[in-house]
């Protein structure tokens, strides 16, 4: 499968989520699929109504889903928890502007003489020192950064002076300009747009130039000044805006400004398919004409869609079903962003149930605003089922090895606390979308387990059924207290704001639809029991 944001011939911003041909394998990164900039729709601006309408009419579906993600809420951080009086770049590039790992967050910052980026411990929220150190050598203007996935202490950057510069940032906090690079990487005749890390082989690092090529880098070379990359690649007819890999890095897409997404193999630079004329799904947007950002969570089947310069974040569940694109809702801000970073699932805070992580790169006010997603639920305790095997941070192959030809699923890890990393294990190459199965096993086809399992619950042990029947009716309520996706509305706290609001309007009508049935089911289950008894008087009038 493959993510698309495109406006193929419409004024309206639009979302894809296509396949076929040779690249079937799905994006597990969201930047491979950001658009060309579609052309700003006036209509369908002024026809905007207001957020609450918006949101309803946007969520409405009228076929009845059952999701753990469905009530997934944006929580932003509270003002001591972001960063405040932060210099954020006023660059036009389209890019994130925005790094982060569990132990810094890097953000392109303005600077006179040269390009610069800062690199801000994650514990350091608050008000930034207007001295505060910088990353600086570049130059020209910074244009992009990126953490290695496989060091949360190295970082790559790349500027309009046409060169990638690799950095060590020391553990403990800068006290002065840091100016001393670890390698630079010099073969791009114009600027450097991008650059993304290999998810899956250590040391090897992508870029891609304003002189439509893009170069493979190995950075295992002793030498700390690169001056040839291991391969190049000649196949786009204008500038690139963004680059994403597949889950084991096999497979590279591209999105170029001539409207076209490249699925391309990154060893060979042959393209293997660059036509995604017939989506499976689309989705009309909105009318504006900032560019979109989209994050697939491969972990969930969510996609998120942040729009450069709105102030929303929409979000969605992937199914293997149609429609395929099932539209959750959005996070609402008042303030728009100019940037966004995105917290690696290693960092977050699994006792909250987060799910995943933005830090919104807010100009207007000199602010970087961490968002969190979360599951909402009412246990504290690790939650097994929205916390799925994920990527750590150890490589599962040298440079060499896959230079070579090899390929090999990432290493993965849980997210529990404490948990070591798993063994690298054999994995399909695009991961299986969740789709919920009725149970088919020969034991519940009798009528007393039949019944059971329409009502969700286990069947009885031994010691229970000798009990009385209030006695295990008033077990199960202790245990099964009145939840919707783990969250108990009767029990909830007050919503605080507009989309809370909502959020709980929509959880109290999907619990009402469910007792609704239920109590159908009751019905129908005693009118069959009354039935059978008159027919049991029936035949037998001694009864």
């Amino acid at each position: 499968m493959c993510l698309a944001l495109a406006p193929p011939t419409g004024p309206t911003r639009r979302l894809r989520w296509g396949g076929g041909g040779g690249g079937s394998a799905g994006l597990r990164d969201s930047a491979a699929a950001k658009s060309a900039e579609p052309e700003l729709d006036a209509a369908a601006a002024a026809t905007a109504t207001a957020t609450c309408a918006a949101v309803i009419k946007m969520s409405w579906n009228p076929q009845y889903r059952s999701s753990k993600f469905r009530h997934v809420f944006g929580k932003p951080a509270s003002k001591e928890n972001c960063y405040d009086s932060v210099p954020i770049t006023h660059s036009v590039q389209d890019n994130h502007f925005c790094a982060v790992n569990p132990h810094f967050i890097a953000v392109v910052t303005e600077c006179t003489g040269g390009g610069a980026f800062l690199v801000i411990p994650l514990h350091q929220t608050g008000k930034l020192d207007p001295h505060y150190p910088k990353v600086c050598g570049h130059r020209g203007n910074v244009l992009d950064v990126k953490w290695n996935p496989f060091n949360d202490f190295e970082i790559a950057s790349c500027s309009e002076d046409a060169t990638i510069k690799i950095w060590d940032i020391p553990k403990q906090l800068l006290t002065k300009n840091l100016t001393a690079f670890r390698k630079e990487l010099v073969g791009h005749a114009r600027k450097v747009g991008l650059v993304e890390w290999h998810p899956t082989a250590a040391n090897i690092l992508f870029s891609s130039g304003y002189d439509y090529k893009v170069m493979v880098w190995n950075l295992d070379s002793k030498e700390s000044v690169i001056m040839s990359p291991v391969k190049t690649i000649n196949c786009h007819q204008d500038v690139i805006l963004s680059m994403s890999f597949n889950t084991n890095g096999s497979l590279l897409a591209t999105a170029c400004k001539d409207r076209k997404i490249r699925v391309l193999d990154p060893r060979a630079g042959t393209v293997l398919q660059d036509d995604l004329s017939v989506p499976v799904t689309e989705v009309d947007l909105d009318g504006s004409s900032g560019v979109l950002f989209p994050f697939y969570d491969a972990d969930t089947n969510m996609l998120y869609v942040v729009g450069k310069g709105d102030r929303n974040i929409h979000y969605y569940e992937i199914s293997a079903n149609k429609p395929h694109l099932n539209y959750l809702t959005e996070y609402h801000s008042y303030n728009p962003q100019k940037g966004i970073g995105v917290m690696p699932k290693r960092g977050l805070d699994v006792s909250s149930c987060e799910i995943f992580r933005f830090y919104k790169l807010i100009t207007t006010k000199s602010l970087i605003e961490p968002v969190s997603m979360i599951v909402p639920r009412r246990s504290e305790s690790y939650q097994e089922d929205i916390y799925p095997p994920t990527a750590s941070a150890q490589p599962s192959l040298t440079a060499q090895e896959w230079l070579s030809g090899m390929n090999k699923e990432p290493v993965l890890m849980s997210l529990r606390p404490g948990a070591e990393p798993l063994s690298p294990q054999p994995l399909p190459s695009e991961r299986t979308l969740s789709v919920p199965t009725a149970p088919t096993s020969p034991h519940l086809f009798n009528q007393t387990e039949r019944l059971v399992a329409e009502d969700g619950r286990r069947p009885l042990s031994l010691l229970e059924e000798k009990s009385p029947r209030w006695a295990a009716e008033y077990r199960q309520e202790e245990k099964k207290t009145w939840l919707s996706d783990g969250f108990d509305i009767f029990e909830c706290p007050p919503p605080k704001t507009e989309n809370e609001l909502l959020q709980m309007f929509y959880r109290q009508q999907d619990e009402i639809r469910r007792l609704r049935e239920l109590v159908t089911q009751r019905e129908v289950q005693a009118k069959q029991l009354e039935l059978e008894i008159r027919n049991l008087r029936m035949s037998s009038p001694r009864l």
